[in-house]
């Protein structure tokens, strides 16, 4: 799973998914393709942009959920965390001289 990981965020357009979605959750395709170019001027296809979303979703980056005939897809952080506690772990308390 971690490799899933490294794989989605390896890529920078998946990270400016990633950021407006830490921006502003629960969005659209629609939504997330309007931000990706006006706020940073990626003119992707809606198809491109779903690919990327896959790839989030498989990694557990992307959670999506279906209201009717929409679909909003969600940041879950967890498997980030899962990574970061793997290699930092607990700080150990700091000894006194």
């Amino acid at each position: 799973m971690a490799d899933d990981v490294f794989k989605a965020l390896a890529d920078p357009t998946r990270r400016l998914i990633l950021d407006e979605l830490v921006e502003r959750n629960a969005q659209t395709l629609f939504e997330i393709c309007g931000r990706l170019v006006t706020k940073h001027g990626l003119g992707m296809s809606r198809q491109a942009v779903s690919q990327h979303l896959a790839v989030l979703e498989t990694a557990g980056l992307v959670i999506t959920r279906r209201e009717g005939r929409y679909k909003f897809h969600d940041l879950n952080t967890e498997p980030l965390e899962r990574i970061a506690g793997r290699w930092l772990g607990q700080k150990a308390p700091e000894s006194t001289p």
